[in-house]
């Protein structure tokens, strides 16, 4: 308490010397107004600033400026604005508004970004690779949504979950729900702090008040911390103050892909935004986005079971043991010819009676067990699983996604403001994982106050997470089934009793007749082994047919019935019935602050920060371990970074470092140093080199999961769980070693956070104003990377099986490079494109390893348009964007199968486009586009839904 207290009081002490020392010096205003020269409109967001002078401002609705300086007349003020070429004006008298008019063009490469550095600067001469999509930008954008155009930045990927989630990546190690890709919402982690992914845009920003997006690609824990091993994403709302009024837009549309229940459905999506400055101090504004569609579907049904000696290539509905990736219920499998022989060998019931008989009428020259193991197949291929439901009879595709946003802003002085937000959202969509889940009606909320100036911020933030209705797809269809007829007790003792009467029944038949026709008893036992044989698939055929005689149907009051019971109760289930209701209300908390010293240091660049965090973890005991006194846990960490930059060679060269420290309390802390230099000749040409570091912190999940689910217990990596569940002792084995028949004791080593080393080179160059180059190469070294193993703990009662998170021993490998190119065309017209290659360099070494790379080598982007052609206000977008085909690995077959090259995403390529016309004086813009035009179906990771053509209209108010 002694050291909160201490650091209260500095905090207090430091924000009032920043009040006091704004006013220290005699200020002056200057006004004025900015207009587009062709249109006559105001120009929100015009950056206004004081030539050689720190002070300026930003044009407000109207297009109004007011500047407060001390600067001495006559002074020079520069006007910026994305798209519009830059105008200097003279002031010589402070009391004369200033009007400018400025001219729209397409320049290239002038974006102003803050993620590489934390500190704003030229895009051109960012130290790391950076890309950027500004608030002009997704007004022209050929994609439905401002999250749908990340696809088209270079060396970016998104996997497409459902119509609303999906998840970003970049260089390689693509996921569902990514985990090792931070996002930024206003400064606020976007990550669900239970489920540990970062939710899409479910909980986020609308495009009417979207003002910039950065990603950053690559690893950057040395300024934002935790998880950021792959990059960032940086989604940054409009100010208040900079952008006012009533904003509308409408869309709707048709999604359309024939694999569907309907093939062609409706899709309507609605924003409203209104925001109002009182007066230079106090503004607020307020955001509401609904949208509502039939969601894609995930159908492919080819069987990945990999068993009976099937795979994806020739596994189908005839393999007893099927499994299709998106039926669900059929992952219940078990070995006949192992289940049979207990009852085949033990006297006193029908098959062992039968068996018997048949050997003693060869005088026992026929054992019984040439006679099972002659009308069995082979104990490799007896395999069987339950009937499985589609996941369009299980799953909720009744999308909705409501997004409602409040923030209030009041400037104390004019480098010094004040805000409160809250974000909330809820809906239902559909993610993937070790299943499938239907988030329904889920619900989060992000609220924040802050105290931010241009030269520092203090935040605190809470994300309050609510699961709903939300439940595993996968785990409903073996729900469903178990509730009609349980698998142990009664479903597969029918299927094995009846297959093994029709084997025993057409064996004994025709050995009895191969006897008569005289063959020797050896002879026989041939010739009716293989009538058993061949009569396999009709024995099958039969068993499943009286097994699922009384099989619930989806649309039938009894399925119904049994999917709510299932739905209702919280995995796993009890004694009543098997649970998939997916219970979570963790909330995370966070503080953090940055301080840069560029009005106290000069000659350099000083920064500080550091943020304090906490997980406070309630599945209501279901999901998450408890401590001794029965309570879920709560999960500290901290960290602060300093950073320290210098120009050099007549401010040509950048050199730039970065050391940051994190601890969590379940692990060692650890340090993320970052090194770059960017050296600019020519004016326009940069050189980039950087060093950086990257680490990730187990999630959530993987530090304290405790849940048993019907193949295994999924356990946290933590040691005092290994202890609660014995698994240190010599009867603990991996499950490699027992398939391969030399089970081999387990021996954990220590748990610890991933941690990545990475080198980027990169070259980014604006040539006669016209063509932008940007291009990179790089080498990434992870270490201690998180995978799960599958132990078998042998008991004296039989067997327990655990999945648990562990490190992968080795180093893993990858490397990569990127090459973009943009070129402005006479009348502002664009083309451009991108391609990017990534590759896991170390791949053969991985053995039995889940590495889950899971990206393709190549990608590439093309796109041309024009905002305004000839300054008619008609504009239009078209971009074309392909990836080769690749390899997924992925636990969806579940944690039982461990199998590397699951199965092949297919190559595809798309063609998005879009047209709109801009009526001035109503301020309305019209808009009709597609997504994928041309029709051919995609999907973008194993086990997600087939995507198909999105079309869409809008109109659009005063965007």
């Amino acid at each position: 308490m002694k050291v909160c207290r201490q650091s209260f009081c500095w905090l207090a002490t430091l924000l009032v010397f920043l009040c006091q020392t704004s006013f220290a010096q005699q200020q002056q205003t200057i006004n004025g107004t900015v207009l587009d020269a062709t249109t006559r409109q105001a120009l929100p967001g015009v950056t206004v600033s004081v030539k050689g002078a720190n002070a300026g401002a930003v044009t407000n609705a109207n297009g109004e400026f007011s500047v407060r300086t001390t600067h001495k007349l006559p002074l020079t003020l520069v006007f910026s604005f994305v798209g519009y070429s830059p105008q200097e004006q003279t002031v010589t008298d402070a009391s004369t508004s200033v009007n400018v008019q400025l001219s729209s063009t397409e320049i290239l490469g002038q974006e102003v970004v803050v993620s590489a550095n934390r500190t704003t600067q030229s895009a051109l001469e960012s130290p790391v690779s950076i890309e950027k999509i500004d608030s002009r930008a997704i007004k022209a954008m050929p994609a439905p949504t401002f999250y749908d155009a990340l696809a088209n930045m270079k060396g970016v990927e998104l996997s497409t979950q459902s119509l609303t989630f999906k998840s970003v990546n970049s260089r390689g190690f693509n996921s569902n729900g990514n985990t090792r890709m931070l996002q930024l919402i206003d400064g606020m982690d976007n990550q669900a702090p239970g489920l540990n992914f970062s939710v899409g845009n479910i909980v986020g920003i609308t495009e009417l008040d979207m003002d910039n997006v950065e990603v950053l690609p690559g690893a950057a824990s040395a300024l934002y911390g935790p998880n950021a091993l792959n990059g960032i994403v940086l989604l940054n709302s409009k100010s208040p103050f900079q952008y006012q009024g009533l904003s509308a837009i409408v869309k709707s549309g048709i999604l359309s892909e024939s694999g569907r229940s309907k093939g062609t459905t409706g899709y309507y999506d609605v924003a409203v935004r209104y925001a109002k400055a009182f007066n230079d101090k106090f503004a607020f504004k307020v955001n509401l986005g609904y949208i509502k569609a039939d969601d894609w579907q995930a159908y492919d049904d080819r069987d990945q079971s990999l068993l009976n000696g099937y795979d994806l290539k020739t596994g189908n509905r005839s393999n007893p043991g099927y499994n299709g990736v998106n039926l669900y219920g059929d992952e219940t499998n078990v070995n006949m010819f192992q289940a049979l022989k207990p009852t085949a060998f033990t006297p006193g019931n029908p098959l062992s009676n039968g068996i018997a008989a048949l050997s003693a009428a060869t005088g026992g020259l026929i054992t019984p067990q040439q006679i099972y193991g002659a009308f069995m197949p082979d104990s490799a291929k007896t395999f069987v699983s339950r009937t499985g439901y589609n996941e369009r009879d299980l799953a909720d595709y009744d999308t909705k996604n409501l997004k409602a946003n409040v923030a209030l802003h009041y400037k104390i002085n004019p480098n010094l403001e004040l805000l409160a937000q809250g974000s909330y959202g809820t809906g239902t969509t559909v993610y993937t994982g070790a299943d499938r889940y239907s988030i329904k009606n889920f619900r989060m909320g992000q609220y924040k106050i802050e105290l931010r100036a241009d030269n520092f911020y203090v935040r605190a933030y809470t994300t309050q997470e609510r699961s709903g209705d939300s439940y595993a797809v996968g785990t409903l269809g073996a729900g469903i089934n178990e509730a009609w007829s349980p698998s142990r007790e009664k479903w597969f003792p029918e299927y094995f009793g009846t297959y093994a009467t029709q084997g025993l029944t057409t064996f004994s038949t025709a050995f009895q007749q191969a006897l008569g026709s005289g063959q020797n008893p050896q002879q026989a036992f041939a010739t009716a082994a293989a009538a058993a044989k061949g009569g396999a698939a009709g024995f099958h055929d039969a068993a499943r047919k009286y097994a699922d005689r009384e099989r619930l149907m989806p649309g039938s009051k009894g399925f119904e019935d049994a999917a709510n019971k299932v739905k209702d109760k919280p995995i796993p289930g009890d004694a009543s019935g098997v649970g998939a209701k997916f219970m979570d209300k963790t909330n995370l908390y966070q503080g953090e602050f940055m301080y840069n010293f560029k009005n106290q240091i000069s000659f350099m660049e000083l920064m500080v920060g550091g943020n304090y965090r906490v997980y406070a973890l309630n599945s209501e005991k279901t999901i998450f371990a408890v401590d001794d006194n029965g309570d879920e846990f709560r999960i500290h960490e901290y960290g602060g970074y300093v950073q320290v930059g210098k120009r050099l060679l007549e401010e040509n060269l950048k050199l730039s470092a970065a050391l940051r420290y994190d601890k969590n309390e379940n692990f060692e802390g650890q340090f993320s140093p970052r090194l770059s230099a960017v050296y600019t000749f020519l004016k326009t040409h940069n050189i980039r080199a950087s060093f950086q570091t990257g680490f990730r912190i187990p999630h959530t999940q993987d530090q304290y999961i405790d849940l048993l689910t019907p193949q295994a217990r999924l356990l946290g990596g933590l040691p005092f769980l290994r202890e609660r569940y014995g698994l240190n002792g010599p009867n603990v084995f991996s499950l490699e070693s027992i398939q391969a028949g030399a089970p081999k004791p387990y021996t954990f080593r220590e748990f610890k956070p991933e941690k990545v080393e990475a080198f980027e080179l990169g070259y980014k160059a604006l040539i006669s104003g016209k063509l932008l180059i940007d291009a990179y190469a790089y080498t990434n070294t992870f270490k201690n990377f998180n995978g799960s193993q599958v132990l078998v703990k042998v008991t004296a009662t039989g067997q327990e099986v655990y999945s648990i998170p562990v490190n992968y021993e080795k180093d893993l490998k990858s490397w990569g490079w990127a090459l973009g190119l943009d070129y402005r065309l006479p009348a502002n017209f664009t083309v451009g494109g991108n391609v990017s290659y990534n590759k896991l360099r170390n791949e053969d070494e991985l053995g039995g390893f889940q590495a889950m790379y899971n990206t393709p080598r190549y990608r590439y982007n093309l796109n041309f348009g024009n905002r305004n052609v000839s300054q008619s206000n008609f504009g239009f977008n078209i971009s074309w964007r392909w990836q080769e085909a690749f390899v997924w690995s992925s636990s969806f077959v579940g944690p039982l199968v461990r199998v590397n090259n699951l199965g092949e995403i297919p190559a595809y390529g798309a063609l998005d486009a879009q047209v709109s016309y801009l009526f001035p004086k109503p301020k309305v813009t019209l808009k009709i586009g597609g997504a994928n035009i041309t029709g051919k179906q995609y999907i973008q990771s194993w086990g997600n839904p087939t995507v198909g053509t999105q079309a869409y209209a809008s109109i659009g108010y005063n965007l």
